[in-house]
């Protein structure tokens, strides 16, 4: 399994919000695909799947606020 992680978005920012996932639990993504975008006071990011796979779970929900660093979901690597 591997992790979706919120990364560094820029000097200073540490947390971002869930705008929207674009993949639900048990839905195919690719590599490079954008996977969940997120938004934080200064900016709209897109964050892409790191591997093909199953998303698995979503641990961070649409509304919902992250820490960089944190695990935004899972993907099952098929």
């Amino acid at each position: 399994m591997t992790q979706i992680l919120l990364p560094e978005l820029g000097e200073g920012i540490t947390k971002a919000t869930v705008a929207c996932w674009h993949a639900k639990p048990g839905d195919v993504v690719q590599a490079g695909d954008d996977i969940v975008e997120v938004v934080t006071d200064k900016a709209t990011f897109n964050v892409e799947a790191p591997v093909s796979g199953q998303l698995e779970t979503i641990h961070i929900d649409e509304g919902k606020e992250g820490e960089v660093g944190g695990i935004l979901g899972t993907i099952k690597q098929v």
